[in-house]
């Protein structure tokens, strides 16, 4: 789930739906055959996931089927994303950061066997802006023009260094326009074209389409005119499989991946012959004190709020959130150019944190800390980790009322600034620091915080300065403005859980990525 300044808030959450399924091949068409291209891979996950549509698609579910079935024209390499890498086609930006000359690679087909060309490329990230889906957002303020016969220039309106990596998204993917167009497809709103692409894909990915069910599963095969390294699997069965079920399946060989066990589950199967990837998630989990007197005397206190930086003991929360899960330094993950290591974060210091509580003037009042209590973060309950926050600071002296509530209740109330102390987290738009911007005073996040533009002149100075950064001097910019955060801004930065994927012994390869998830073609 994003909650960021796109509405939706449906990314991320984690749908709980054990279903009975046949047909999709079991044990005996996965497993025994790891490598062999001509056996079936099962993958089960908890489906989050609405179409097929490259182009419209904006879910954690549909970022993997489009990321199997079509190409970018930039992508990342394995887990790494802090270096956009060509794709489709290789790319330069002039000194300001507003125009993006992309050159196509030749060699490229799609599955129909007719060349990816720039009227392709044009067409589709045309059409994401055109058709106003989820994605749109991502190609604000860009044209898009052709300028060759294998050139096309992405011109933005403003400075915008993060564009290499907003083009790696798999909504952001090269579609076959005579294909589509002749099955309804536009880039305006009056595209029809979504109900052929959830029947037949029309990309030159590893994958194609064979069936689509976003209730069900999704299956893929091989796409005989992919130029890439052929996929070890020529075809994956995608499952719409409940937590405790998709344990069960990979224990007994029944599914060769599982992809979201929460972290009760994995450390249930450490004894056991599976294999178990654990690396950090892009979500960030936080705190926010509110810096509005009128919501809260105490919390906008300076005193107090630094006497809860000092009083978390964020070594414990990570190591309660299981393997794999880590501690940022600040609000930017420890994935992303810019971050800064957790040393450089708040440090836990109990005696300080009684001496700042009682220059606060605190007097053992309740203060409450809200949250929601119906979504998980990669498996994490929320409700664990404010447990923990509440007994951490009670033993500083902080009397902390936990108020849970459904999203849909709680949501409202942070949307609008006026919850005393929130626990929520946050999930990037793209891989890149300028996402994390909005935790600065008069911006989204800083507003939900009660920390208004001019509230504090120094991190707005640094944020300027990290928006305007190009470069290799982009980082260094970054870890500037997080630091003075750290020190005077209203946000707890806790921990960013793990991303899990658990995989049978036969397979031998498998790799994650905050973007796609997990790249299918590249599982061996």
């Amino acid at each position: 789930m994003k909650f960021s300044r796109k509405s939706a808030a449906t990314a991320g959450l984690v749908v709980a739906a054990a279903l009975a399924l046949s047909g999709c091949a079991g044990g005996g068409n996965g497993a025994a055959g790891g490598g062999d291209a001509g056996k079936s891979l099962v993958v089960d996950a908890s489906f989050d996931l609405k179409t097929a549509d490259p182009n419209r698609q904006y879910e954690t579910t549909g970022s993997i089927v489009a990321k199997a079935l079509y190409q970018t024209l930039l992508t990342f390499e394995g887990n790494d994303v802090t270096k956009p890498v060509d794709g489709l086609a290789s790319y330069t930006m002039n000194p300001e950061n507003t125009v993006m000359t992309l050159t196509l690679k030749p060699g490229a087909k799609f599955s129909d066997g007719s060349p990816v060309t720039v009227d392709d490329a044009v067409f589709s990230l045309t059409r994401v802006q055109g058709v106003k889906g989820n994605p749109s957002f991502l190609l604000d303020g860009v044209t898009v023009a052709k300028t060759g016969d294998d050139t096309l220039t992405l011109t933005s309106a403003e400075p915008n260094p993060a564009l290499p990596f907003i083009l790696p998204n798999p909504a952001l993917s090269v579609v076959n326009k005579k294909v589509v167009e002749a099955n309804g497809g536009s880039d305006t709103e009056s595209d029809k074209a979504e109900a052929f692409l959830n029947k037949t894909s029309a990309g030159s990915g590893p994958y194609k389409l064979e069936s689509f069910d976003a209730a069900k599963q999704v299956v893929l095969t091989a796409n005989p005119e992919y130029n890439g390294p052929r996929p070890a699997y020529s075809r994956v069965v995608l499952r719409n499989v409940a937590g405790p079920t998709q344990k069960l399946n990979v224990e007994k060989g029944e599914s060769q991946v599982a992809l979201d066990l929460n972290p009760d589950q994995v450390a249930e199967l450490a004894g056991s012959k599976v294999k178990i990837t654990s690396d950090p998630s892009r979500y960030m989990i936080f705190l926010l004190l509110n810096q509005n007197k009128d919501v809260s005397q105490i919390t906008s206190n300076p005193d107090f709020l630094k006497a809860v930086k000092l009083g978390i003991d964020y070594d414990k929360i990570v190591k309660m959130a299981g393997k794999g899960s880590v501690r940022p330094g600040g609000p930017i993950p420890s994935l992303f150019v810019g971050a800064v290591d957790a040393k450089q974060g708040n440090q836990r210091d109990v005696e300080a944190a009684k001496a700042a509580l009682k220059a606060s003037g605190y007097n053992g009042e309740k203060v409450t800390l809200n949250f929601p209590n119906d979504i998980t973060v990669q498996g994490l309950s929320l409700q664990n980790v404010a447990e923990a926050v509440q007994a951490q600071l009670k033993d500083v002296g902080i009397d902390i009322n936990l108020a849970p509530a459904p999203v849909a209740t709680e949501l409202d109330a942070y949307r609008n600034g006026t919850e005393t102390v929130g626990l929520w987290y946050w999930g990037p738009d793209f891989p890149d620091a300028s996402n994390y911007l909005v935790f600065s005073p008069g911006e989204l996040v800083g507003l939900r915080a009660g920390w208004p533009a001019g509230a504090d002149p120094k991190v707005t100075e640094l944020a300027n300065a990290a928006k305007a950064a190009t470069g290799d001097a982009r980082a260094a910019a970054y870890e500037a403005w997080q630091k003075e955060l750290n020190a005077s801004g209203p946000f707890v930065p806790l921990l960013q859980p793990a991303q899990s994927i658990v995989t049978a012994p036969s397979i031998t390869s498998v790799t994650t990525n905050p973007v796609w998830t997990v790249d299918l073609a590249l599982i061996k």
